[in-house]
């Protein structure tokens, strides 16, 4: 069985230095996590990339909750992904839905063709508040760079999701089913046994980096119990 990844949250060089030397694979790069995580400004993208040598997902959100918003903080958001990209930014996290639940798809492919096709993507958490989530698989199969989604199972975490993870984990051969799973939200030590068990090898930690909370950089001593929790 290959190595799990082992995926962590930082808000900039610290943290992303910290994640590497405690055996994270990723760097997912926000802002503010008051808001869940929002976009990273185009500097501290630069200054994560010149402080590792790891993978850096950017997330591209500009405000709390899994609306687009309007034409205008479309374009906005779709401008901001172009300057990180021409950065040097190649991998990136994004998701929104519809009024109804649905994927919002002109928003979504908006920013995978402000990306580029060689660009690589998470679809994060909203698939945890969509209406239906294989339908919303289903909307999405076909978007170009999708290689990822990043769910708890549920919207209340992955103390509620665990069934669903495991039952999505039994379907990788169908149509929308393709992209990894990464677990995270509300994910726990104790979770990882039967996660590893069912197939699943991807893994994403925010607080769980933090053990002196969100106003601690992260403790690459947090990372490696994690890290050698999931090599185990």
């Amino acid at each position: 069985m290959s190595r799990p990844i082992l995926e962590v949250i930082a808000l900039g060089p610290e943290d992303a230095a910290a994640a590497q030397a405690g055996g994270a694979d990723r760097l997912e790069l926000v802002s503010d996590m008051a808001a869940d995580g929002l976009t990273p400004a185009r500097e501290t993208f630069a200054a994560v990339r010149d402080a590792v040598d790891i993978p850096v997902r950017v997330m591209l959100r500009a405000a709390d909750g899994f609306a687009a918003g309007g034409a205008a903080a479309l374009e906005a958001l779709c401008g901001t992904a172009r300057a990180l990209r021409a950065e040097g930014a190649e991998e990136f996290v994004l998701g929104f839905l519809t009024d109804d639940g649905r994927a919002d798809l002109p928003a979504v492919a908006a920013l995978a063709d402000a990306v580029g096709p060689r660009a690589r993507w998470t679809f994060h958490r909203a698939i945890d508040r969509a209406a239906d989530r294989d339908a919303l698989r289903k909307q999405l199969a076909d978007q170009p760079g999708l290689d990822t989604y990043l769910t708890a199972g549920s919207a209340s975490g992955v103390d509620d999701g665990l069934a669903t993870l495991l039952a999505e984990a039994t379907r990788r051969d169908e149509p929308g089913y393709e992209p990894q799973i990464m677990v995270g939200g509300g994910l726990k030590l104790k979770h990882v046994p039967v996660l590893r068990s069912a197939g699943l090898t991807a893994f994403h930690i925010g607080g769980a980096a933090r053990p002196s909370g969100w106003d601690s950089p992260v403790s690459a001593d947090a990372v490696r119990t994690w890290r050698a929790a999931l090599d185990g």
